[in-house]
């Protein structure tokens, strides 16, 4: 036929049944092979190697994982032992969602042979390779914040299993995220500026930050004294810290808090590590962490504390950094409590990260903020 512009268009039928805009490099649709390429969609909480691991392995053995982030979206490659088990993967699993609602699987087979990983971590796991570094490195911070064990226990790579961190996010929130948290940053270091460097130190940020997620590691920046990096365990925590702790008053400064252009901390001299320390909060309990997780408030909880402790005792450790307006000390399932309501949401935060993680009578003592109106 004639085109109006004088040319010869040709018209013919395709052998192929649709069109497909896969990146060709790593999808090859229904031809079946042992790597599946996983797009996840409408991905409300983070997905992590261990939840793919749990989500995929009941089909087969998973002998290797790696995640990242393109243009369609979060993407994983999972490799199984056979061809077999990835087939039966893709048919049980193609549209599902890990969570109601939400984290749908999109599911292609890969035209990759081998999958190669160098790092088993958070974002990458050879399965088959235990022995592969994690590239988690750096000294310790002081004693007590870098020691593995004791009052809460470490479990896993960035000190604690990232599959039950997945899990606490879901039983925490699963009725939808606080006001604000989107629930999709995947940017896990944050700088925080406008610090009072007279004052502050990193145990002192750790104590504060650690409100939100467990901690990698904080470095204060030598060169710019009010400002520091804070690296946390997954972008999720560290959008909770962005989220609740932007514009918060501590030692007489307004904290500037945003998510740094840095992917992560370089561990080096001037870095304190934190990743296994004991003091992490997230380790245990994570998803009534998460629910207690808000700003800073005029009200202090304390935990852990002395069987025999009193109200003179309490008042005696936290009066230095402001007007206590109410205390009281409860028991709670056999343990000793205190609230302790202060005249300022600053003279709280300053209790709080000064006292956090400090002895009382033997005892190492849990400060958090509590929601509560009045005691």
């Amino acid at each position: 036929m004639k085109y109006p512009k004088g040319r010869n268009v040709y018209v013919q039928f395709s052998s192929h049944q649709e069109l497909t805009t896969m990146d060709q490099s790593q999808g090859r649709g229904d031809e079946p092979n042992r790597i599946l390429l996983v797009t996840i969609h409408h991905m409300l909480y983070p997905i992590t190697v261990d939840v793919l691991h749990q989500v995929f392995s009941p089909h087969g053995i998973v002998e290797k994982v790696v995640t990242f982030q393109k243009s369609a979206g979060f993407q994983a490659l999972i490799q199984f032992q056979s061809r077999q088990s990835a087939v039966i993967a893709r048919s049980g699993l193609q549209g599902r969602n890990i969570y109601d609602g939400c984290c749908q699987l999109d599911i292609q087979f890969s035209n990759l042979d081998e999958l190669q990983v160098n790092y088993n971590n958070d974002r990458s796991r050879d399965f088959t390779n235990p022995n592969l570094p994690s590239e988690q490195k750096g000294r310790p911070s002081n004693p007590g914040y870098g020691d593995a064990g004791g009052m809460y226990a470490v479990q896993g790579a960035v000190g604690f299993s990232q599959m039950a961190n997945a899990a606490a996010i879901a039983a925490a929130f699963g009725n939808g995220l606080p006001p604000g948290i989107t629930g999709t940053n995947d940017r896990c270091t944050i700088i925080v500026s406008n610090l009072n460097p007279n004052k502050i130190d990193e145990d002192k940020l750790f104590n504060l930050f650690s409100l939100y997620g467990n901690i990698v590691r904080i470095k204060l920046l030598r060169n710019k004294p009010d400002h520091a990096l804070i690296q946390m365990g997954d972008g999720f925590q560290a959008e909770l810290a962005v989220h609740f702790l932007k514009g918060a008053m501590l030692f007489g400064k307004q904290l500037e808090v945003n998510f740094s252009k840095h992917a992560n901390i370089t561990q080096g001299p001037e870095t304190h590590e934190y990743i296994n320390s004991n003091l992490n909060r997230f380790n245990r309990n994570a998803a009534k962490n998460y629910r207690y997780c808000c700003s800073p408030t005029r009200m202090i909880h304390l935990s852990t504390l002395p069987q025999d402790v009193t109200e003179d005792e309490i008042a005696n450790l936290v009066e230095e950094h402001g007007d206590i307006v109410n205390s009281k000390v409860f028991e709670m399932n056999g343990k000793k409590q205190a609230l302790v309501q202060f005249e300022t949401e600053e003279q709280a935060t300053e209790a709080l990260v000064c006292k956090h993680a400090t002895s009382l009578s033997g005892s190492i003592i849990r400060i958090s903020f509590s929601q509560l109106q009045s005691i």
